[in-house]
């Protein structure tokens, strides 16, 4: 069978992103499906108090996932430097000792998200009329995390190695599932908002088991012998001290969007519901960027393993070309069509008036959004933990700032929240860029 791998270090560059990427988008929109799926079928056979309910605990579980990512990620990036270089032996001890990591971590963190669950949403302001059923959601996802994590690091493995399709084919059976189960169990076993949890953890757990046996069939990279099990601690540390940072950023960013949340609370359900539906949207534009990103991250990774810093440049430049295009697009589609796309979410007249004007004005700022990514993807494919850390911290200050300052102007009022976004979109993505600049002034061009 042939090897499920693709060496970046020789090639075109944009074919080689696109070649990457489109898998990776596929998967990354089909595992959007499963909030989706959630978030369509509760909001239009539950209503829009139900649909508030699940979207106000996304910033929470984003959190705890976030903490768990970052370890994955960062065994990924290693991962690819050593492939980048030829080691086929530190490639598969590497994929090992991140998994020792992944294996226990996800758990811990899982029980204490779970006993936390109705304390951090009475923290964040969650309105009494869908605190219980945020609560019991909530405490589903956490059951999950184990799953999606090892789904995650499976994933980031194969992807350091070239491979974005094998998680692409197991997203796609396992987000079918999901969709199937949402139905069974929300409609026609009336099980509410637990059944639309419950369909998506019963989803995740096979996708992530499912990859990572094909994984093992398929790929020689994964078909391990005695010598590659043995504890490494050269390899551990670099995977920690790349993916602690890179959990930083992530746990940031979410306790970033746990502050907006608060402020998003404070309008009452009807505003959370809008919201949550904007945000569900957002997620789906944020594929494309963060697909680009992750190629991205595997180019440079590999190239820099092999010392081929000329290609760096080119492959950022390129990236930067295609995010424009995806951005100006994106842009004219919701400036359009945004009624449209609200009514797929809900049926409440004031709720979809209210998302409609709202994912107008985040629109605006879509390219500073994939500023971000393009910068994260050739940062994070160098191994620069700096930017993981500084980028979280741009993202927590503008958070606990721009929605509270906004909101309080009285011309602007609940509109401060979607403004806010774009504001700290703004401000990230030029951050991020000049971080950029000076890495490759310092890293990429200094022989």
């Amino acid at each position: 069978m042939k090897e499920k791998t693709v060496n970046m270090t020789v090639g075109n560059p944009v074919s080689l992103l696109l070649r990457f990427s489109v898998p990776m988008l596929i998967g990354n929109i089909f595992q959007q499906v499963y909030n989706l799926a959630d978030s369509i079928i509760v909001g239009q056979l539950l209503g829009s108090q139900a649909l508030a309910s699940i979207g106000v605990t996304g910033s929470i579980t984003f959190f705890f996932f976030a903490i768990c990512n970052g370890i994955g990620s960062g065994g990924g990036i290693i991962t690819s430097h050593f492939f980048g270089g030829g080691d086929k032996e530190k490639v598969k001890n590497c994929i090992v000792n991140t998994g020792y990591i992944m294996f226990v971590f996800p758990i811990v963190v899982g029980i204490i998200a779970y006993a936390l669950s109705r304390y951090v949403l009475v923290l964040l302001g969650t309105p009494e009329d869908i605190l219980e059923d945020a609560t019991i959601y909530m405490r589903v996802s956490c059951v999950g995390l184990f799953f999606v994590s090892i789904y995650n690091y499976i994933s980031s493995m194969l992807r350091a190695l070239g491979d974005s399709r094998t998680p692409l084919y197991f997203l796609i059976f396992s987000c079918i599932l999901n969709v199937v189960l949402d139905i069974i169990f929300v409609y026609t076993f009336g099980l509410g908002v637990f059944g639309a949890g419950a369909a998506t953890v019963l989803s995740q757990f096979l996708s992530g088991f499912l990859c990572i046996v094909y994984a093992r069939k398929t790929n020689s990279y994964f078909k391990f012998v005695k010598k590659d099990f043995s504890y490494n601690r050269d390899i551990i540390l670099r995977v920690v001290k790349l993916g602690v940072p890179l959990s930083l950023q992530f746990s940031l960013i979410a306790i970033s969007c746990m502050a907006l949340q608060v402020a998003v609370n404070s309008f009452g359900a009807i505003t959370v519901a809008a919201f949550t539906a904007t945000n569900r949207i957002e997620q789906l534009v944020h594929q494309p960027y963060q697909s680009l990103s992750a190629a991205l991250s595997t180019y440079c990774g590999q190239n820099y393993g092999a010392g081929k810093k000329d290609r760096l440049v080119e492959g950022y430049r390129k990236a930067m070309l295609l995010m424009a295009v995806f951005t100006v697009c994106m842009m004219i589609l919701i400036q359009l069509f945004s009624g449209q796309i609200m009514g797929i979410f809900v049926k409440d007249p004031e709720v979809i008036a209210i998302g409609s004007k709202a994912i107008k004005i985040s629109s605006l700022f879509f390219l500073f959004l994939g500023l971000i990514y393009i910068a994260r993807g050739i940062l994070n494919g160098l191994g620069d933990a700096f930017f993981a850390l500084l980028n979280g911290i741009v993202e927590i200050l503008g958070r606990f700032t721009a929605p509270f300052i906004l909101t309080a102007i009285p011309l602007i009022g609940m509109w401060g929240i979607w403004w806010s976004v774009g504001v700290v979109w703004a401000f990230s993505g030029i951050t991020a860029w000049f971080r950029y600049l000076y890495v490759k002034k310092n890293k990429i061009e200094k022989n």
